[in-house]
């Protein structure tokens, strides 16, 4: 069963904000109160933890889009398990140097 990640309550006066920036990228491994995303108000920027541990499976909304509070914006499957493609990239190995004349 998914777990819905919505815009949370930011303030008396504030109905939406931007999303300012992704901290986890869709397929990859969240723990519950881990923070995934970043939203900006004219007042604040709120980072929005995840409810439950498990697997980003969706991104609702892309950054830049304007959310309202209460706003679906992804979807965690505490049942998945992370993608290879979204592990974080391994560094290269050292290339030979060029033969010296």
């Amino acid at each position: 069963m998914a777990i819905e990640i919505r815009v949370p309550q930011m303030g008396e006066s504030v109905t939406e904000g931007v999303i300012a920036q992704w901290l986890k990228r869709k397929g990859e491994a969240v723990a519950a109160d881990e923070p995934v995303v970043e939203i900006e108000t004219d007042k604040i920027t709120v980072e929005v933890p995840a409810p439950a541990a498990g697997v980003l499976v969706e991104q609702a909304a892309a950054e830049g889009d304007t959310v309202g509070v209460g706003d679906v914006i992804g979807t965690i499957d505490p049942t998945a398990t992370a993608t290879a493609s979204a592990e974080a990239p391994k560094a290269e190995a050292p290339k030979p140097d060029a033969p010296k004349p």
